[in-house]
């Protein structure tokens, strides 16, 4: 969606007017929702089946558009899992990747694609993980074969895998993004829902995401228990580690405290890498807001060099600045905030660690 629009429908409170302006996409979010129950009932009904691999298959998704923090959560969980002496392969949709499918990005040492062919996603993963081989395409179970026959892994995370029925998983792990929760709970497109919300039951537990203090986000969580009770319900939230740079230079954040800088993203939902960057010291004095996966132009190579003017440094995010390095940016001062999820319970680990 184009980013203009994206800020409309997460706004969970809409104006008179916009209400008007949305209503025609009611109806096709109605058709939408019949669509996805049919297509459920197959499923839970054995009408379709879902095939299974012979070792754990983690799912990770959420239920709404846009950025939940699934990606930061994989890499978590492969960090996690690997410091625990088990070896996973993740398996990714590659979004926006122009790579055949069942493409191998990383074989967990050599990166094999471009973050073109690979998709920013898988590719930043392939980057940041080592050990952990990273695999792209639609058939997550042929996919997951290959990981199995070349990598002997011991378990596989699914990438936004939860409406990826056609696999089977032994854990399903469902992101809410505490600042939005479910929008005005209304489905695609009129809304930001990816499917109705009785489907929280396919669930085995929630992470509630961007959560700086865990008793103040109750509503959201009375929400998700009525309508999935018996789920357990987890708290996390981002922590920056420091900047990093188009070559691989590398800031601490408090080099960058009190510094002007233009802050810029491609992401689904901004505000909260914009807080993130005033909570540690840094003076946001311009902004740029560009579409969920913008593929970066040197026309907005040029509007960004031109609107830096009287900043310190401009400031992105990893998945933007993957994005970026097809472009010449070495001559500008851009550094990227690397962020890690961090669970507020200790438990999380242990509910994972049952499937193996």
């Amino acid at each position: 969606m184009n980013g203009r629009i994206d800020r409309f429908l997460y706004q969970k409170e809409k104006s008179l007017g916009l209400k008007i302006l949305l209503f025609p996409l009611c109806f096709l979010s109605i058709l939408y929702g019949w669509s996805l129950r049919l297509r459920s009932a197959l499923y839970s009904n054995n009408l379709l089946k879902s095939n299974q691999h012979p070792c754990p298959v983690n799912s990770v998704g959420n239920i709404t558009v846009g950025g939940t923090g699934k990606t930061p959560l994989v890499m978590a969980l492969a960090k996690g899992l690997q410091e625990r002496g088990i070896k996973v392969a993740i398996l990714s949709r590659g979004y926006k990747g122009k790579r055949a499918p069942g493409a191998i990005v990383s074989d967990g040492q050599t990166i094999f694609l471009s973050p073109e062919e690979a998709g920013d996603e898988p590719y930043l993963m392939a980057l940041r993980l080592k050990e952990t081989p990273v695999l792209i395409g639609k058939d997550r179970y042929t996919t997951g074969r290959i990981a199995l026959q070349r990598y002997l892994v011991q378990g596989i995370l699914l990438d936004d895998g939860f409406q990826h029925l056609q696999l089977h998983r032994d854990l399903n792990i469902l992101l809410v993004d505490s600042t939005i929760g479910f929008g005005d709970l209304h489905l695609l497109p009129r809304g930001i829902l990816r499917e109705p919300l009785a489907h929280l039951r396919r669930a085995d537990l929630f992470i509630l995401t961007k959560i700086e203090n865990p008793e103040t986000c109750r509503s959201r969580e009375n929400l998700i228990q009525k309508i999935h009770p018996s789920t357990r319900i987890f708290h996390s939230h981002y922590e920056p580690t420091g900047l990093i740079g188009p070559n691989g230079e590398w800031e601490d954040l408090d080099s960058f405290k009190g510094k002007k800088v233009l802050a810029f993203s491609g992401i689904a939902n901004p505000s909260p890498f914009l807080s993130l960057l005033k909570k540690y010291g840094m003076k946001v004095i311009k902004e740029s807001i560009f579409p969920d996966h913008h593929p970066y132009t040197n026309e907005d190579l040029a509007s960004l060099e031109e609107k830096r003017e009287g900043t310190d440094w401009m400031v992105t995010t990893e998945k933007d600045l993957v994005r970026l390095k097809t472009l010449e940016i070495g001559r500008l001062p851009i550094r990227a905030l690397r962020i890690e999820m961090k669970i507020w319970e200790e438990a999380f680990f242990e509910e994972v660690m049952r499937l193996f």
